[in-house]
């Protein structure tokens, strides 16, 4: 299963893609950070965030797209860019048939480490663990939005296209209906990682 996972931002948004296995192992695909400066006008800034997004969709055919949810914040202007940003992910999403999920920042933590409660430093750590890879993916962006995409696949949500009214699984392509028959064969079973306390 492959999962674009989005870590909403209009300064900086994170996009990673990892393919999971039905043992649940993850591997790195891609991951960027898209940028766009503060002075650049706010439709010139959507327009470069939804291009970039676009981009990768195209580039890396996900069969999911997972986005971290906007959740209350003190900064109104923080989360109106957040959730300025998520529209434009879900209309790129929604333009190619792809289903979509949003997922809690405590949802993502559990998910990764656990812990419902987990600093930045763990989901990073863990995320380079569960990735197999040397170093911690920077920025925290980065690492958000892979953790938001394993997240995603570990919750063993399912990958049909979001196309009203099909309830079946006529739709599935050979790999998704390969993916939730594993999940479903797998999942009493799967013990996930957890750090250490």
């Amino acid at each position: 299963m492959r999962v674009l996972g989005i870590d909403p931002g209009l300064t900086r948004c994170g996009v990673g893609i990892v393919d999971v296995r039905p043992d649940r192992t993850a591997t790195l695909v891609e991951v960027v950070v898209i940028r766009t400066p503060a002075t650049m006008p706010l439709e010139q800034r959507l327009l470069a965030v939804g291009d970039g997004i676009e981009r990768l969709l195209d580039a890396h055919q996900p069969s999911a797209v997972a986005i971290e949810r906007v959740f209350a914040q003190q900064n109104l202007h923080t989360v109106m860019g957040v959730a300025q940003v998520s529209g434009v992910a879900l209309h790129a999403a929604a333009k190619r048939g792809l289903a979509v999920a949003l997922h809690t920042p405590s949802e993502v933590k559990a998910a990764v480490t656990g812990y419902g409660s987990a600093d930045k430093r763990q989901v990073q750590t863990m995320v380079a663990r569960i990735l197999g890879l040397a170093e911690v993916p920077k920025p925290a962006d980065a690492a958000d939005a892979l953790a938001i995409a394993i997240c995603h696949a570990w919750r063993g949500a399912p990958a049909t296209p979001a196309t009203p009214g099909d309830a079946g699984t006529g739709s599935l392509t050979p790999a998704q209906a390969a993916w939730r028959a594993a999940e479903r064969s797998s999942r009493t079973s799967v013990v996930r990682p957890r750090l250490a306390k």
